[in-house]
């Protein structure tokens, strides 16, 4: 359980994965993760895109589906300083995919939900199984955050509709937004991202990073400044106590996380 890295044996290496780290994400039951397992995937993400021996990082996951957000658990039951702290270990993550030195392919199977959008929204490019739904049920969850992440998946209206109202897409939905490369059935997902990854890996490492730095340079929006905007909401509704009272109704109704 917890987050882990296999790395190329060496630059040389003769093998399919040649150039290719996958970072795993794996917290049963639903991948929620809890403060350290953020600022774990920052890190883990971080180091291999410093790697010289990388050119492309693979995000995946075991289990059912591949983010269901934030352990609500750990916010409810240890308060404000679980609360600052899976601010920060979420914003430490999502900005490690977004600026790991070399591309960033994400593999999602399942649900993908809450930080989920704010990691895949921050990869460069996403595999998706045939079963793969994505969404922010924020607000159903006494929090937000996250818009930054989907309006880089859907146009803006449609980013707007599945926040307010905490529906999901499908992985075939944004494939025709074209946010999804390809849409393949389960047991062929980690294949199929390898085998982009492996493409994007033949590229030169010195350019390839070069071209990350480019690409992310020429960006319209600031993501690190404008999910940290939203952070400022989150912790709003939770110092007025709208979170709290939304977060209390969820846990009632025996859900795990968001």
């Amino acid at each position: 359980m917890g987050v882990s890295t296999s790395f190329p044996e060496t630059p040389e290496s003769p093998s399919p994965d040649k150039g290719i780290a996958v970072v795993t994400v794996d917290f049963p039951p639903v991948n929620a993760l809890p403060v350290d397992g953020w600022f774990a995937l920052a890190d883990a993400v971080r180091a291999a895109g410093r790697d010289p021996g990388v050119r492309c990082v693979v995000l995946a996951a075991e289990g059912r589906g591949f983010n269901a957000g934030v352990d609500i658990k750990e916010i409810q039951a240890r308060g404000q300083s679980a609360l600052v702290g899976v601010n920060r270990g979420c914003f430490e993550a999502f900005a490690a995919v977004y600026e790991c030195e070399v591309p960033v392919v994400a593999a999602v199977q399942g649900f993908c939900l809450g930080g989920g959008i704010g990691l895949v929204g921050n990869a460069d490019v996403i595999v998706a199984s045939e079963d793969a739904t994505f969404g922010l049920p924020e607000l159903d969850r006494g929090a937000l955050g996250a818009a930054t992440h989907l309006a880089r998946l859907v146009p803006q209206h449609l980013m707007r509709a599945l926040y307010y109202t905490s529906r999901t897409a499908t992985a075939d939905e944004l494939h025709a937004h074209g946010s999804v490369w390809r849409v393949v059935p389960r047991d062929e997902l980690l294949s199929a991202a390898l085998e982009l990854a492996a493409e994007i890996a033949a590229k030169d490492g010195e350019l390839i990073r070069l071209a990350k730095s480019a690409i992310n340079g020429i960006d319209p929006v600031d993501v690190r400044r404008s999910y940290r905007f939203e952070q400022g909401f989150t912790f709003e509704a939770s110092v007025s106590g709208v979170a709290d009272r939304v977060r209390d109704t969820f846990g009632k109704e025996g859900a795990e996380s968001g």
